[in-house]
């Protein structure tokens, strides 16, 4: 990206403040960079982080040739917005794709490692023999499942003119147990979900987490049938594209990069910098417009009411204050809720109940010898009633080359969540033997790791609750009457990587709307 020449004066841009510089934040500021750009035009810009480095959680370090990812070890393909800003700064090339040899993972029951059944799809089979072998249901349990097949259509509440109210939401626990029974929730579904979400399953909305299910009983009634079609329907089309030679790139779900997750939220930074080097070489600027500054934590906001647009500003801990003709708040929702009390009082209760989780991921390094399981997988999930401290396990190194050296195998733990809040207030030294125990009874590990890394991430997981969207709603409702204010982050509409970057780009996009319908951009 070259800047292009721009004749504006410092004083006459309008100036936009970040506030956040996680990966939502750095999306944000990209897709403002990427929009002046495109136009020519400039406006000042200052990103904000609390934080002594920038991309939140997106961590990655190397010690002693293992590749440790704190946080997000990759990022699913079917979203686009994460392959597409991907392609943009130019990384495609650094992008990994998971093993090919070892695409499945596993279900802890009673202390066995079973592999979830081919063709099963987080809630139901898609495939009926593989579904069959499995030891993982019990015989009434898979009958139970089965009667999927037979059941009409539900709606929690029997009125089918409701199905888009919010008396009509479902939670997930309440769905599984309708369409497929209590054991496919126990030992199924809960432990699924919550490797993704953290989440209880009696609480979470599924029309905010998972409405292609809803819509699968919709438009086949059965879940099962429904998944089948899809399956054949997918089998068909790749094929099709394949002979055709229409494909183009086929990526598996999940990606990440061969120097992990950091090279993105890096390159991002990286970027920004150079822009802004380049904006001010171009136009002779003795301080660029471009700023990005850490460890400033945002303590306070008040809304500037004037003869012309409103104003926007933030006291900070450096005893400066920020002026903004817009802002964007690319924070968890209970900050934003604290900085806009005294702006809004109702904006700020309604992001004030979006309730959050806390979990820590712990990295152990082990010789390969020393695992006497064949980690012939990606991992397992545990379910809550088989009473482990674990919520999860990942084989780090299977799962993707390059994270540990040959000989040597790196695990991934995950632990606490909604359903264990208590776990997370252990110390490092008690999780980490926790999960050793754990590991000993589950892979035969007996000896201790080489190392063992433990990040805890506080009230880090929003926690999507019945209710969910229409809050959502009404949080847009409320943000729509302070121009120049926009929200963006996991706690809204997904949780994952491209979700954030989507949603970062879209307040980008939001913003410089609202900037050129008001006062023309300089």
């Amino acid at each position: 990206m070259s800047a292009a020449r721009v004749a504006v004066l410092n004083n006459e841009m309008k100036r936009v403040v970040i506030i956040g510089g996680g990966i939502t934040g750095l999306a944000a500021a990209h897709r403002l960079i990427e929009r002046q750009h495109e136009s020519g035009k400039q406006v000042d810009l200052t990103l904000l982080e609390a934080g002594s480095r920038l991309g939140g959680i997106v961590q990655t370090r190397e010690r002693e040739g293992f590749l440790l990812e704190s946080g997000p070890d990759s990022f699913i393909s079917e979203k686009p917005e994460a392959l597409e800003l991907t392609r943009r700064l130019g990384l495609e090339s650094h992008l990994i794709e998971t093993n090919e040899t070892h695409r499945r993972s596993f279900i802890v029951r009673q202390g066995r490692l079973l592999p979830v059944p081919e063709g099963f799809h987080l809630l139901a089979p898609s495939r009926f023999w593989p579904f069959i072998k499995s030891d993982i249901f019990s015989w009434a349990g898979k009958a139970r499942m089965a009667l999927d097949l037979l059941l009409p259509r539900g709606n929690p509440n029997g009125n089918r003119e409701r199905d888009n109210d919010a008396a009509a939401d479902e939670s997930l626990a309440q769905f599984v147990r309708r369409r497929l029974g209590r054991e496919a929730l126990e030992r199924m579904a809960q432990p699924m979900v919550g490797g993704i979400y953290t989440a209880d399953p009696e609480q979470l909305s599924l029309r905010a987490t998972m409405p292609r299910f809803l819509e699968m009983e919709r438009e086949h009634r059965s879940l099962i049938r429904a998944l089948r079609k899809q399956s054949r329907s997918s089998t068909t089309r790749e094929r099709s594209e394949i002979a055709h030679g229409t494909s183009g790139a086929r990526y598996s779900l999940f990606l990440s990069f061969d120097h992990g997750m950091r090279l993105l939220t890096d390159k991002l930074e990286e970027r920004i910098l150079n822009f802004a080097s380049q904006i001010s070489a171009a136009n002779g600027f003795s301080q660029s417009p471009i700023r990005v500054i850490t460890a400033v934590e945002s303590l306070a906001l008040e809304r500037e009411e004037g003869d012309e647009t409103p104003k926007w500003k933030l006291r900070t801990n450096r005893d400066g204050i920020f002026v903004a003709d817009a802002l964007c708040l690319a924070l968890p929702a209970y900050v934003s809720a604290r900085l806009l009390s005294s702006v809004d009082a109702q904006l700020a209760s309604e992001l004030d109940g979006i309730s959050y989780a806390s979990s820590a991921t712990i990295n152990l390094a082990y010789k390969r010898e020393d695992i006497p399981h064949p980690l012939d997988g990606f991992g397992f999930v545990v379910p809550f009633i088989e009473g482990r401290s674990m919520i999860a396990c990942t084989f780090s190194s299977v799962k993707f080359p390059g994270r540990a050296p040959q000989g040597h195998a790196l695990l991934r733990a995950f632990v606490g969540g909604a359903l264990q809040p208590e776990m997370f207030q252990l110390n490092e030294d008690e999780l980490t033997s926790r999960v050793c125990s754990d590991l000993r009874d589950l892979l035969g590990i007996k000896q201790a790791p080489l190392f063992a890394e433990v990040s805890k991430w506080s009230r880090s997981m929003p926690q999507y609750h019945l209710g969910h969207l229409e809050r959502v709603k009404r949080i847009r409702e409320r943000v729509a009457s302070l121009p120049g204010l926009a929200l963006a982050g996991n706690a809204y509409t997904g949780l994952g990587i491209p979700d954030c970057i989507r949603s970062g780009e879209l307040a980008a996009d939001l913003i410089v709307s609202n900037l050129e319908s008001g006062v023309r951009l300089l």
